[in-house]
């Protein structure tokens, strides 16, 4: 198989990267990525020598660029995204030009792809075949969309209700709502075009490589040097958190397992841990008292609680 993986130098792509490399011995990676402020190839520095592993720098908003590596590819798995909160209530048309025109992007060579060569498979085994050469007619690649929970919006904070893949939308910062529109994109490509499409919707995830703007790894960096803990206001946000390699094996089963067309949650399940229980864990951890958090205010229209 060859795999073309967008955003691959960030956090959760390289994680991935990592992840199949060492899981399916015989695949090949190409790995696409700008390498913009989150993205650093030192993510991939074990992967640099592999003769399995390939790197180009290049932006999914060009097509020149993203019709070859999506016609020799058999499997895509698409990470690029803009994905911190706080800069998209900043600059919302970064994130509606990467994540939803990003994303259209690649949709329309996956459809060339598949205009050019056989129909789309009906399912992930009919993809089953050896890694195809550049240009070489076959069926359209399985597209996999990675997005996110917070295109649900807030669950009510002294509930036991969770997200379900069933949850109506209502994304509530400019970043939720430009990947809302990105899950729109990839339905109505499979429902109109009949692309062979899979999505996932992940909790927060954290672990190796996270980019430092992140709560966990900010707090972590903070505290390291000297700095306090900044929660934003009362501290009691309820998140689902996943370790990212566990988010990467979950991928790994849809794609294997997996029904063409379906939509799948990604979670943690840790039972509403509340941001202010995360810091006062990592002080505990580094021995630290409680004196070392700031509340600061709030940002705007910050959603309550998340639970997959």
């Amino acid at each position: 198989m060859k795999l073309l993986i967008t955003g691959g130098a960030g956090f959760i792509g390289a994680n991935f990267i990592h992840y199949w490399l060492a899981q399916h011995p015989s695949d090949e990676i190409v790995n696409l990525d700008l390498l913009t402020y989150a993205g650093n190839l030192n993510n991939l520095h074990a992967a640099a020598d592999n003769p399995r592993y390939t790197f180009v720098r290049g932006d999914i908003r060009d097509s020149a660029v993203v019709d070859p590596l999506v016609a020799a590819a058999d499997i895509i798995v698409h990470f690029a995204a803009e994905t911190h909160v706080d800069r998209s209530i900043q600059n919302p048309s970064v994130f509606v030009d990467t994540n939803v025109q990003g994303t259209l992007v690649l949709l329309e060579a996956v459809r060339r792809r598949q205009r050019a060569g056989r129909p789309a498979p009906r399912s992930f085994s009919e993809v089953g075949h050896a890694p195809r050469s550049l240009g070489e007619v076959g069926p359209a690649p399985h597209f996999h969309h990675i997005s996110t929970d917070e295109v649900f919006g807030a669950l009510p904070l002294n509930s036991v209700e969770k997200f379900t893949e069933q949850t109506v939308y209502r994304p509530s910062s400019p970043y939720s709502a430009s990947k809302a529109a990105a899950d729109h994109l990839v339905r109505a490509y499979h429902e109109t075009f009949g692309l062979p499409i899979t999505i996932t919707n992940c909790s927060n995830n954290f672990g190796p490589y996270q980019y430092p703007e992140k709560f966990i790894p900010r707090m972590i960096t903070n505290l390291l040097d000297g700095a306090n803990a900044r929660i934003y206001g009362d501290g009691l946000y309820v998140r689902d958190w996943l370790y990212v390699t566990d988010h990467c094996h979950a991928i790994d089963l849809i794609l294997r397992r997996g029904k063409i067309g379906e939509t799948y949650l990604a979670g943690g399940m840790t039972e509403d841990v509340n941001n202010l229980q995360v810091a006062k864990l990592l002080l505990e951890y580094l021995g630290l008292g409680e004196e070392r958090i700031d509340f600061v205010t709030d940002r705007p229209g910050h959603d309550r609680r998340y639970a997959v």
